[in-house]
């Protein structure tokens, strides 16, 4: 595959789906990998200005010591095999309607063992989906084929505002069935009033039965900020992550949510780390300390 990636992906807030899209791949290949995505190394290898960035355990010369590629990386190696279990289980549960909110490059649609009749709906903007569509039809012989393990439908809307809700109903959800939705690596991003607003549409649809999974970041210290993950970030991928989070306070959108009739809980990434034994632990001015990831179900009534 030739050729420049479309800006909307090689720059901004899309590129940082490109980094996931890495340590992704680094992970697939970890002898003790959380997560297996055969997909995400061609995205990277797809966009030129990312062909220095590693794709093996091997290319990491620290190793898990590494402030990007390993402790970063190991992190959203952890994050998937999070998400991947969530949303696994709610189609156990008999959910068949996934929402991926700000979708990026993930490949779940492709690489999950879906049931039958499930439906994977996917939001973006439409260069990230053009260009992962483009990448995913142009697969070297020796990649897995990109064949849909369920019945799945992109739709290209900016989650900032408020049109998305009617283009996700017209293209198929059912408001009255329970769905699990998914915002993966996206509040962290947006201003506070689009949190409120995707909080409010969520609610809005969701069935009893229904589920949603999001990451949120606490405030950081100025010394957790000046630190060596988000530095190395900027100095060897050119993203600034700091630059990208939103700023002022947050809302309470599990306390919103609870207050709604939701049952969430609150999850630090080191509870997890401890359940499957690996991943990163926690170190002193630790960028990850204030990562957390919220789940939260609709009871059935």
């Amino acid at each position: 595959m030739t050729g420049a990636a479309p800006s909307g992906v090689a720059g901004g807030v899309a590129r940082t789906a490109l980094l996931v899209a890495a340590a992704r791949a680094i992970e697939t290949h970890r002898v003790d990998a959380l997560a297996s995505d055969p997909y995400a190394e061609h995205f990277v290898r797809a966009e030129p200005a990312c062909a220095d960035w590693p794709l093996r355990p091997w290319q990491v010369p620290d190793g898990e010591a590494d402030p990007l590629w390993g402790r970063l990386g190991r992190y959203f190696g952890l994050r998937t095999r999070v998400v991947d279990d969530f949303l696994l289980a709610a189609a156990r549960s008999g959910v068949r309607q996934l929402v991926l909110l700000g979708a990026g490059l993930d490949s779940r649609a492709y690489r999950l063992p879906w049931p039958d009749g499930l439906t994977v709906f996917e939001i973006d903007r439409r260069p990230v989906l053009t260009f992962k569509e483009r990448v995913l039809a142009g697969l070297p012989p020796s990649a897995p084929a990109a064949e849909p393990r369920a019945a799945r439908r992109a739709l290209a809307a900016d989650l900032t505002g408020d049109n998305w809700a009617t283009a996700l109903t017209d293209a198929g959800l059912d408001p009255a069935l329970p769905t699990a939705w998914l915002a993966e690596g996206l509040l962290l991003y947006l201003p506070a009033a689009a949190e409120r607003r995707l909080i409010d549409t969520v609610d809005r649809l969701s069935a009893p039965g229904s589920a949603l999974l999001y990451e949120i970041k606490l405030v950081e210290s100025a010394r957790v900020r000046s630190g060596a993950v988000y530095a190395h970030t900027l100095g060897r991928t050119g993203i600034d992550l700091l630059a990208l989070f939103a700023d002022g306070p947050r809302p309470d959108s599990a306390g919103d949510l609870a207050a709604r009739g939701w049952a969430p809980t609150v999850h630090t990434p080191f509870a997890f780390t401890r359940r499957h034994g690996r991943g990163p632990r926690p170190e002193p001015d630790d960028a990850l300390a204030g990562n957390r990831w919220v789940v939260a179900h609709r009871p059935r009534r």
